[in-house]
């Protein structure tokens, strides 16, 4: 499980220290660096995938993030041509990556000894894995199947675009922790399971899936009720851009990292909140979870799950970016304010959700010394 994360002159970053817990959120207003945090995890474990770790470079364009160039990564001041990366993990283990910036050739190549092998071992290079983007599929008629990423490496897509081939496959495995059920749920299967997670934000819902083997398709219907199947483009955005976070986070084993955008896109607040709450008890069951989020709901959800007792505040680390100004170039700076086991915040930094929810503090009474 990552600990910290070093950044160096990598984007709005000139040098900055990151605690990681197991459930971290990066909040800030637009353009200040939350994205950023999630690419240079995703720009390592790209680079390992594509065999450029650990001994010659960084793979800037692939399957989990586009930066362009490589002047485009570097930090704007940066006093040296350099990007480094920093991971420290709960194991005592680190890794350290320092790419040189080759102008002419524009390429980061490593300038630093390769990092143990034992490093690569870990979730974040892994099978143990997901990222799902603030961009996910859409509702459509028919999903893809890919044998590759779903039975062989247990992967829904960045986008989402092989949950149903997923949940075609694995929907009848019992869920791996027990304290993620839904006590609405008729059984411990994935697929009950998530049926009642998603009735949170869409009540009453049905899923069913229908495989096509010979075309590589799979599809899904929802229902409500004794009403009659409706296709995914007939029930909106917000099923579809839900259904692979729970899928990813009720199938994942203890030890799993998982980086989530925005998961409140297309959410009712009170959906939201439920979503803050199920990423609070996949933290509880060990899974190391990033959330980059813009949704006060989503943070009310996980401070009520710590008030409740069912999540340890010392596992919970906030980060609120804000854009500062020195010399005329712009950097980021992480300020990380404290929840308490009441799921009370210590301070609120400027502009750090300034809409947020107040009357949820009566619901945040102190439980006791």
């Amino acid at each position: 499980m990552i600990s910290l994360l070093r950044l160096k002159n990598f984007k709005a970053f000139e040098d900055q220290l990151l605690e990681f817990k197991h459930l971290t959120l990066l909040s800030g207003l637009n353009s200040t660096g939350k994205s950023s945090t999630l690419q240079a995890l995703l720009l390592l474990r790209q680079s390992y995938q594509q065999d450029l770790l650990p001994d010659k470079g960084l793979a800037l364009n692939g399957q989990f993030v586009c930066i362009g160039t490589a002047q485009d990564a570097l930090f704007e001041g940066a006093k040296d041509d350099s990007i480094g990366f920093e991971l420290s993990f709960e194991d005592g283990s680190k890794g350290i990556w320092l790419f040189n910036y080759n102008q002419e050739a524009d390429v980061l190549a490593l300038a630093s000894q390769p990092t143990a092998p034992d490093i690569h071992k870990a979730s974040l290079f892994s099978d143990n894995f997901h990222y799902l983007q603030a961009e996910r599929i859409s509702p459509r008629t028919y999903f893809d199947i890919s044998d590759f990423q779903v039975r062989q490496h247990q992967q829904l897509g960045s986008s989402g675009e092989y949950t149903a081939h997923f949940l075609s496959i694995y929907r009848d495995k019992v869920i791996p922790h027990s304290n993620l059920s839904h006590p609405l749920a008729k059984s411990l299967n994935l697929r009950d399971q998530v049926e009642a997670w998603i009735g949170e934000v869409s009540p009453g819902t049905r899923i069913e899936i229908k495989s096509n083997p010979d075309m590589d398709l799979v599809s899904f219907q929802y229902s409500y009720g004794l009403s009659n199947p409706y296709r995914a483009t007939n029930v909106g955005f917000g099923i579809t851009y839900t259904l692979p976070i729970i899928v990813a986070v009720l199938a994942s084993q203890p030890g799993t990292l998982i980086l989530i955008e925005n998961p409140e896109a297309h959410l009712h607040p009170k959906g939201q909140a439920k979503m803050g709450e199920l990423l609070a008890l996949a933290a509880s069951c060990g899974i190391q979870v990033v959330i980059e989020t813009h949704s006060d709901h989503v943070l009310n959800g996980i401070r009520l799950t710590v008030h409740g007792g069912k999540l340890d505040p010392k596992d919970v680390k906030l980060h609120y970016f804000q854009r500062k100004e020195k010399d005329g170039l712009a950097f980021t700076q992480a300020i990380s304010p404290h929840i308490d086991r009441n799921g009370r915040i210590d301070k609120w930094p400027d502009g750090f959700f300034d809409e947020w929810d107040k009357s949820l503090e009566v619901l945040l009474e102190p439980v006791g010394d």
